[in-house]
């Protein structure tokens, strides 16, 4: 479980709800209404129905809210390291040796990328392969990441319809003034729930998918950048200087502190 994801979706929705009963525990339910619950989310979900495929598209991107909650690390660092160890392997055995290092790469993009090279594939064709997977796990991330932002935009869209059509019911009847105080609240519930949904829920998910795609995305930059590199046969240290670049100053001093001066010449 993704820690910082769940503290922060739990603890934004206790503090409101901390918030709402602080003076008076009732409080509570004037804020529970099934009508605007229907209309708001009801309305958000029909409208990201309609801009899918099919309902089986809509469920998919559904449950991509599960990868969120799920722990991803990409060790830029540890890649570079790997991949550093495989030029060694390939400068003093020679490309054909990668294919039994191969054996021990549990990254299926680089273990294809390596095992391209052992192909004897075109430097160039094998740039192009590894970019196209890369260019279509980028599009499949960005249509998760999509389906979030949508619904977190139609959600406060639908909160104001149906804070609409309440304004207009309590002006169709004004011949009770005591009754305008509570029909006004209730038209003012769907925009509340329109903005929960939108800010509490889908603005989180679709950013935590776009942090998590760019670090997925710029790793398997440097894989691709590291596999052409041994292919053309150059200096394990030029690689580890090159694959360097992708990591921020202070990751770069903590490579070095860790591995020492760099791979072998």
């Amino acid at each position: 479980m993704d820690i910082a994801t769940l503290i922060g979706l739990v603890g934004a929705m206790v503090l409101m709800l901390y918030s709402i009963m602080m003076s008076d525990p009732a409080a509570i339910g004037a804020f529970i209404d099934a009508p605007s619950a229907l209309i708001t989310l009801g309305g958000a979900l029909m409208t990201s129905l309609a801009a899918e495929k099919d309902i089986g598209a809509l469920i998919a991107d559904f449950k991509s809210i599960v990868l969120v909650t799920k722990p991803v690390k990409f060790d830029q660092a540890e890649t570079i390291k790997n991949i550093i160890n495989l030029s060694n392997v390939a400068r003093k055995d020679g490309l054909l040796a990668l294919e039994e290092a191969s054996a021990g790469i549990d990254d299926a993009f680089l273990k294809k990328g390596i095992l391209l090279i052992v192909d004897g594939t075109d430097p160039e064709l094998v740039r192009s392969i590894l970019e196209t997977e890369i260019g279509c796990i980028e599009e499949r991330h960005k249509t998760k990441a999509a389906f979030w932002d949508n619904l977190g935009l139609a959600g406060p869209a639908w909160g104001m319809i149906g804070t609409l059509i309440g304004l207009i019911n309590m002006l169709k009847n004004l011949s009770d003034p005591s009754s305008i105080g509570p029909s006004m609240a209730v038209a003012l519930i769907t925009t509340f729930y329109g903005s929960v949904l939108a800010n509490w829920l889908c603005t989180p998910v679709a950013n935590k998918l776009k942090a998590n795609s760019g670090e997925e995305i710029t790793l398997k930059g440097i894989q691709v950048e590291g596999i052409l590199s041994i292919q053309a046969g150059e200096n394990p240290r030029v690689i580890e200087e090159k694959l360097k670049s992708f990591l921020t100053p202070a990751e770069r001093e903590q490579f070095s502190e860790d591995n020492g001066e760099g791979g072998e010449g």
